[in-house]
């Protein structure tokens, strides 16, 4: 049975109602909280699962080739904010911070000398 979310007007507080598809928008939503009528659907974030081939398809759609990539930093900044996206994870604020480098026309090397201590953080594996 789904879950809708709502917000009640009189007392601003969040609640959840599961109703089946053929109760919604025909049985009365009472809040949670304090019983009243007056209550809004909350529109929450909609996520689309995608195979491993579909995102990796996605990722290289409109990049073209990838050589000389080497010596396109804006490209290859271009390049990693739309793997970034589509990998779908939580990446660490050093990788945008070094996609904006790219993207601004610093070249990896700059990059690297500028920002000595990228990547010799703990990845989370044994040493």
């Amino acid at each position: 049975m789904p879950t809708y979310d709502f917000i009640c007007n009189t007392c601003n507080q969040r609640f959840d109602i599961f109703q089946t598809f053929s109760e919604y928008g025909k049985v009365l939503v009472q809040c949670t909280h304090c019983n009243s009528s007056d209550v809004r659907r909350r529109m929450t974030k909609v996520r689309i699962a995608k195979s491993e081939t579909s995102r990796m398809e996605s990722m290289t759609d409109g990049i073209g080739d990838l050589e000389g990539l080497e010596n396109d930093p804006q490209a290859l900044g271009q390049m990693m904010r739309k793997m970034g996206k589509e990998m779908g994870e939580d990446l660490p604020p050093e990788f945008d911070d070094v996609v904006d480098r790219l993207e601004a026309g610093q070249s990896p090397e700059e990059i690297e000398s500028a920002l000595p201590d990228l990547g010799s953080g703990d990845m989370g594996g044994d040493e």
